[in-house]
């Protein structure tokens, strides 16, 4: 008998009939003879409502507060879907983040997790019952404090409820039926992928796709747990993140396009060009728990350079606050920020052994008048900052550059 680890997002539990239809796709896992552990998030909009709740008491909230107030999202809908099951006949069981023993460190809204014990969901497998678990959510085992693992925790809650429980595949039930090579919002020829790597699956959850949360497929790529990417509104094919077919996929120069508008560059300016300045600053924004993407330095003149950055946009406003702090200590002129910009990338795991593919990236940018304002790049991924009303555009054109013609 497998054990298959099954996760709905919000979208999926929306409503009463979502919670009832995803109950009905449990229950035929169940009767195909597998052992299911299910992790569900809040209702549709229900985060949102209850963060908003939260600042209008005060924008400046509590990090804790946050973590306790958010996790009630997820602690309400699996209860739900529990009876939903148990009213159809089914053995189930709902459990929080503290219930089946996810520990995570201290930092509240992003935690890491650190263990499973899982005691309780063992037991319950035991007995035959449908484990139904809080996305999203764990527990700080030193202080007893709920934390919350970051927007989109839910994946990664399955998937190292997975690799903890060694479980034969982790399913992702979305309101996409895939991982596609573009979003079909923008590209309407954007095919629909049957593989994908974890590598590659992570650039692009990275760069700003949003059918996974990036640290859902580094644990699958870091645990080996097979990912399945399924539509929970329609009954079709997925896409596998797997690595256990990367031979097949490096034929493949480019696998996808992808963008981000979540992102906000930041310059220093003026700051000393000696040893350990641009180490002083990164070390200050680190321990402010800000999240760099992106950086650029200057070439010197008399003896001063210029240091910019990337952040996410919603980090923008705690990243100015800590830039502040380590420019003054860097002995910086000034600090300015831009929002209006976006970040366009392709990712594919066949760049490893073709050359040039960066250069078709520039031309095709340059021959639709599209500025390249900073560059990043790794062995299967190229990035390029650009101004966030040519997001779109850029997609387009590099879809069609590499993977419409090639297809």
């Amino acid at each position: 008998m497998s054990l298959i680890v099954m996760k709905f997002g919000g979208t999926s539990v929306g409503s009463i009939d979502r919670i009832k239809n995803v109950a009905r796709i449990v229950a035929r896992k169940k009767d195909e003879g597998h052992d299911v552990i299910v992790a569900a998030s809040a209702m549709s909009g229900e985060t949102d409502r209850l963060i908003g709740l939260l600042k209008e008491i005060s924008p400046d909230y509590s990090p804790r507060e946050y973590d306790q107030l958010v996790s009630t999202g997820e602690t309400a809908s699996v209860p739900l879907l529990a009876q939903a099951l148990l009213t159809m006949g089914y053995d189930a069981k709902s459990f929080t983040g503290l219930q089946i023993g996810m520990q995570t460190d201290g930092t509240h809204t992003k935690a890491r997790i650190k263990n499973i014990t899982g005691e309780k969901l063992k037991d319950a497998l035991s007995k035959g019952t449908i484990c139904v678990v809080a996305g999203f959510q764990g527990y700080n085992p030193d202080t007893g404090d709920v934390t919350t693992l970051g927007r989109g925790g839910s994946d990664t809650t399955a998937v190292a409820i997975a690799a903890a429980m060694k479980a034969d595949v982790c399913e992702i039930y979305t309101d996409v039926d895939g991982v596609y090579t573009a979003d079909p919002r923008i590209v309407k020829d954007a095919k629909k992928l049957d593989t994908i790597s974890h590598e590659e699956m992570l650039e692009l959850a990275s760069m700003g796709a949003k059918v996974l949360q990036s640290r859902s497929v580094e644990l699958g790529m870091n645990f080996n747990v097979d990912i399945m990417v399924l539509s929970s509104l329609e009954d079709k094919p997925g896409t596998l993140v797997t690595s256990k077919e990367e031979k097949e996929m490096e034929r493949i120069v480019v696998s996808g396009v992808t963008s981000d508008k979540n992102q906000a560059k930041i310059t220093i300016l003026g700051v000393s060009d000696k040893p350990g300045v641009a180490a002083g600053i990164f070390i200050g924004l680190a321990e402010a728990n800000i999240n760099v993407d992106m950086i650029i330095q200057n070439v010197a003149q008399e003896g001063q350079t210029d240091i910019s950055f990337t952040v996410p946009k919603t980090d923008l406003v705690k990243t100015m606050a800590a830039c502040r702090t380590v420019a003054e200590k860097a002995g910086a002129k000034d600090i300015v920020y831009d929002e209006n910009i976006s970040k366009v990338s392709i990712v594919g795991i066949g760049m490893k052994s073709h050359s040039g593919v960066a250069a078709n990236m520039f031309r095709a940018l340059s021959d639709n008048n599209i500025n390249i304002k900073m560059i990043s790049t790794s062995e299967i991924k190229v990035s390029c900052v650009i101004e966030e009303k040519f997001t779109e555009l850029a997609v387009r054109v590099l879809h069609d550059t590499f993977i419409s013609e090639k297809r």
